[in-house]
């Protein structure tokens, strides 16, 4: 069932099948959220929050759009309005827990890299680390970009280019 079938659905009184619609992007807009707030724990409570309000709000959804950009706005307007108050708050980071029998030499370097790349997104202004995010992290594209951020296409790939380029300055300056 597609996603336009299954707001149908739920718009004509299947409360249930909206379960469907949290399975289907659950993990997705949590990744983007925790990607824009910088913390997991945050970036929960802003997808329920975005939850309750599409499912508030899903008669008001517009079917001649594609849903998943729809929500992923709801999330993104969600994030920046977590950020907006809470300014001064830095998030944590999270432990690291090895499984045994795992390589630990390959797993803290993978991890090093991984937290390299945060670090440099962390400093990034938030004009390119959202689309940049959306790019690679929430594997949009640039419609659905375009659709989430309400700007044009072109914009979308500009900022994503100029982005590159900015990571890797980032990036190369705190190698350094």
């Amino acid at each position: 069932m597609s996603d336009s079938e299954l707001v149908e659905v739920v718009c004509s009184g299947s409360k249930d099948s909206f379960a469907e619609i949290i399975s289907r992007y659950q993990n997705k807009l949590l990744r983007y959220a925790t990607y824009i707030v910088g913390d997991e724990d945050n970036g929960a409570d802003i997808v329920q929050d975005s939850f309750i309000k599409t499912y508030i709000n899903l008669n008001s959804f517009d079917k001649n759009k594609k849903f998943s950009s729809w929500i992923y706005r709801i999330v993104h307007n969600e994030a920046i309005n977590f950020l907006n108050k809470n300014k001064r708050q830095r998030p944590m980071n999270p432990e690291i827990e090895y499984d045994s029998g795992v390589n630990l030499e390959e797993t803290y370097i993978k991890n090093e890299i991984i937290s390299h790349a945060h670090n440099c997104l962390e400093e990034m202004p938030m004009l390119y680390k959202i689309p940049l995010s959306l790019f690679y992290l929430g594997e949009k594209s640039y419609e659905e970009i375009s659709d989430i951020l309400r700007i044009p296409v072109a914009t979308v790939g500009t900022r994503i280019s100029r982005a590159k380029v900015i990571m890797k300055k980032i990036c190369q300056k705190n190698i350094k």
